[in-house]
């Protein structure tokens, strides 16, 4: 999570200065909330991130630092194997039209928001037949 959390870190950074910039160039309090919440967006999960690498035994942050930690992935160390990030290989979940019918549902939901409370009447259904389908389908392990 090394690379992720410096990118996001490198975010946050880039949007706070340019919001400070922009604050006092323009002295206009919308697009300076934008970019403080920009900059959060970016500072949040990087320092999330930097909290669990360092907690995995991360010791290398930066480009300099001792050896790398326990908490690395092979791809953050440079003699790593391509066998050592292969992983766990297991199974996949079939085709299955719970999904969709789950994404209809919402939509429909969704527009019932916006042209009026009707079309709850077609997306709440919809989604609670998704829901039951889908907890069908993976207790009996295929088709329902």
């Amino acid at each position: 999570m090394k690379i992720e959390s410096l990118f996001l870190l490198f975010l946050g950074c880039f949007f706070g200065v340019v919001g400070i910039v922009y604050w006092f160039w323009s002295y206009e309090q919308s697009g300076t909330m934008m970019l403080v919440g920009t900059a959060a967006l970016g500072f949040l999960p990087g320092l999330y991130y930097f909290f669990w690498y360092k907690r995995f035994g991360g010791k290398k942050f930066f480009f300099w630092g001792e050896a790398h930690g326990a908490g690395d992935r092979p791809s953050d160390n440079e003699e790593a194997t391509i066998a050592e990030g292969a992983g766990e290989i297991d199974s996949f979940p079939g085709s299955s039209i719970w999904p969709f019918v789950m994404g209809m549902g919402a939509f429909a939901t969704a527009l019932g928001l916006v042209f009026g409370s009707w079309l709850f009447f077609l997306g709440i259904p919809l989604i609670l037949t998704a829901l039951t389908g889908v907890t069908a389908e993976s207790r009996r392990g295929g088709h329902v």
